[in-house]
């Protein structure tokens, strides 16, 4: 069993910058991890993931501006949001899949950006 706790959200002006924190514990996160968010009233979208060995992919709206990275030392992963737009506004998760049928996400964290 995982258990992720995400942390480091808040409010932040346009083009200030955040760093999101997933921690894991009970379990060590060894394949890819997801960040994921959703704002109000839109479905849930995919951000960013990062894998095991350590490459990335992002979603064409936060290129060039989030940087995902993990620790294993410390099972984190981390999502570095800089340049910041209001639309980046969103409740954020982080997403480990443990194998078929073992999805475990966190509680989430708010990220606000005011204009």
């Amino acid at each position: 069993q995982v258990q992720l706790a995400e942390s480091g959200g808040g409010l932040v002006q346009a083009g200030g910058s955040l760093r999101l924190s997933c921690a894991a514990s009970g379990s060590t996160i060894s394949r890819s991890v997801d960040w994921y968010r959703q704002a109000l009233g839109k479905q849930r979208e995919l951000v960013a993931t990062i894998s095991s060995s350590g490459s990335t992919n992002y979603a064409d709206s936060v290129k060039g501006r989030f940087t995902i990275s993990r620790d294993n030392a410390k099972n984190t992963v981390y999502l570095q949001m800089n340049s910041l737009k209001p639309e980046d506004t969103a409740v954020y998760y982080c997403r480990y899949s443990a194998g078929v049928f073992r999805d475990y996400w966190g509680q989430g964290t708010q990220v606000t950006v005011s204009s």
